[in-house]
């Protein structure tokens, strides 16, 4: 599948779905609060407390593949003002 165009709807929905079956085990108490960017065609993903960085290292691995971003532990990416909500751990 490579270079698939996907709309946000299934970016979102595929990443949520390789995160929660693959990836959650193995990073999320550790890694709580940092950026993880999967890539979408090859399950590769990177972890940083900088979500552009994750990005580019991914991204410079697998030019033109559709990328899913995630704070772990958190329901969104980022926040502008108000208060952060911890997810908790299954």
């Amino acid at each position: 599948m490579p270079n698939t165009v996907l709309s946000r709807e299934e970016i979102v929905r595929r990443g949520e779905a390789i995160y929660d079956q693959q990836i959650r085990p193995k990073v999320e108490a550790a890694n709580r609060g940092e950026y993880l960017v999967l890539d979408l065609e090859t399950g590769d993903y990177e972890i940083d407390t900088d979500h552009v960085a994750a990005s580019d290292r991914v991204a410079a691995k697998h030019p033109g593949a559709p990328l899913f971003a995630m704070r772990i532990g958190y329901p969104t990416l980022a926040r502008i003002g108000g208060r952060s909500t911890v997810v908790a751990l299954p």
